[in-house]
């Protein structure tokens, strides 16, 4: 593919692999741990329940690991790109640290929630995460007082907006999917959705996805290397 049509609308799902690329550890590692803990202990509700010290302290180097780096030129290849298209560009993405955002990108929807935020667990109202009080054991909310939570979804519930998501693969004639593994659903799906929808599909992955075979075109290698030149090709 060589040039973006006039009347393409583009979707962009990103993982951890375009994060990775900025020095984001990822969060899964091969032994099943992330960073350490065991997932139902700091990725689920009923850890939360269980031991929301540990959850908040997990979380808190999260956000700290998160607001040291910065994003990377394939974060920056995707603004790039949603200039160029304006409201004809949408981005998903599972990762939580927020550096579409910071490359400038607006048309972001966080399917996995945010470190960037937290909600209430009793009134249910959103924190900008710079605006609570980190040094809190268990931070409280501004309103009411009550413990927050970090604004993550967490294993068992369900991801934000997939309603709209939806939406936009139904009209979508190219999806590009950049850092994933194709193995985490329902964003594994996407592209099944796509294909069978009539849209091209694109993937950009330092290894071959588990989904593979559903992609028009594969490109292995880092996405901060290939994803610039891709964008100015197709931008010409």
């Amino acid at each position: 593919m060589k040039t973006i049509n006039p009347t393409d609308r583009i979707l962009v799902l990103t993982g951890a692999g375009i994060s990775a690329e900025s020095g984001i550890r990822t969060f899964r590692a091969s032994d099943g741990l992330w960073e350490e803990h065991r997932v139902e202990d700091v990725a689920s509700p009923q850890g939360f329940a269980r031991d929301p010290h540990l959850v908040w302290r997990f979380y808190k180097k999260r956000y700290k690991q998160a607001m040291s780096v910065e994003p990377n030129p394939a974060h920056y290849a995707l603004k790039k790109l949603e200039d160029a298209l304006g409201d004809r560009f949408w981005l998903i993405t599972q990762n939580v640290d927020g550096l579409h955002s910071r490359a400038g990108n607006k048309n972001v929807i966080e399917m996995h929630g945010s470190l960037n935020t937290a909600w209430c667990t009793h009134c249910g109202n959103r924190f900008p995460t710079e605006e609570i009080d980190l040094e809190a054991e268990l931070p409280p909310c501004p309103s009411c007082n009550k413990m927050l939570r970090p604004d993550i979804v967490w294993f068992g519930e369900i991801p934000y907006q997939l309603d709209r998501i939806q939406s936009l693969l139904d009209r979508a004639t190219l999806l590009i999917v950049i850092g994933t593994s194709g193995n985490v659903y329902p964003a594994a799906g996407f592209v099944m959705q796509a294909r069978f929808l009539g849209a091209r599909t694109l993937s950009v992955n330092l290894d071959a996805p588990e989904n593979k075979g559903f992609f028009n075109e594969f490109y292995q290698g880092k996405a901060g290397e290939i994803l610039p030149h891709l964008v100015d090709e197709w931008l010409k």
